[in-house]
């Protein structure tokens, strides 16, 4: 783990993480990362969080699937965890989640799993 990843495992082959850069997709890589699902909306705490369209280009550039379901870190709607689960079938593993803080995607990742 480095200072770019601070990760926590939720499977064996998926990883949770609070807010990435996009710096931090080369890293990802690096250490084996397949596929990146952001779980957080563009700018919900301002204009100095780094966009997912430029996460997404740092991502694609380091051979990264990437994948955009911006969900609200207080609910999470049926739709969006059938969403998510989707995705947690069908991307390349292992599999780097991130949010915020790494809770709603850890959230998601558990309500996902009791579908």
């Amino acid at each position: 783990m480095s200072d770019l990843l601070p990760l926590r495992a939720v499977a064996p082959d998926v990883c949770v993480a609070p807010q990435l850069t996009p710096e931090a997709m080369a890293e990802a890589a690096r250490q084996g990362f397949r596929s990146v699902v952001n779980n957080r909306p563009d700018f919900e705490h301002g204009p100095g969080q780094p966009t997912s369209a430029a996460i997404e280009a740092a991502a694609r550039a380091a051979g990264l699937e990437y994948r955009f379901l911006p969900v609200d870190s207080a609910y999470q709607s049926p739709e969006e965890i059938a969403a998510f689960a989707k995705l947690m079938r069908d991307l390349p593993r292992p599999i780097l989640v991130f949010c915020r803080s790494g809770a709603r995607s850890t959230r998601l990742f558990m309500a996902a799993q009791a579908l």
